[in-house]
């Protein structure tokens, strides 16, 4: 593997997550729905009331990968940590970023003492189903994704 660390996100990171995230609307077919902009995504992670966290992939001195994760209380199993996104970008795609993010969330996740990991997958985003499959993900098909949107 390539000279690759991982490090806690910062705030000058945010412009070049704000990259990778369009790169993943675009993966997914839905470049139309990212629309938070840079000034609300810095607040939200670095502003006074954080609500985020994030690992970053370092190569070359430039971010390739990160993990944004928030806490999330499950009345039935604690906190846990939810998994928003974890995103590689493509050109770095399989040299074991996405394994070494995913082990530093289980090391947060753990150090944090939480229950879990929770995270949503698109049905039909094969690679990355036999990339949680690795890590023995159990995937529910009995609850309904729901949101309502606010703006």
């Amino acid at each position: 593997m390539e000279n690759i660390s991982l490090r806690v996100a910062r705030k000058e990171d945010c412009p070049r997550l704000l990259e990778l995230i369009r790169e993943l609307a675009e993966y997914e077919k839905a470049p139309q729905e990212v629309t938070v902009t840079l000034e609300h995504f810095e607040q939200a992670g670095f502003g006074p009331n954080p609500v985020w966290k994030a690992f970053v992939a370092v190569a070359d001195d430039q971010i390739v990968g990160f993990a944004l994760y928030y806490v999330r209380y499950s009345t039935w199993k604690g906190s846990r940590l939810y998994l928003e996104d974890i995103i590689v970008t493509e050109k770095w795609r399989g040299k074991k970023i996405g394994q070494l993010l995913f082990e530093q969330l289980f090391k947060e996740a753990k150090e944090k003492q939480f229950s879990g990991i929770t995270f949503q997958v698109l049905e039909w985003n094969e690679p990355a189903i036999n990339f949680y499959k690795k890590f023995q993900a159990k995937f529910d098909p009995e609850w309904i994704n729901v949101s309502i949107e606010l703006v």
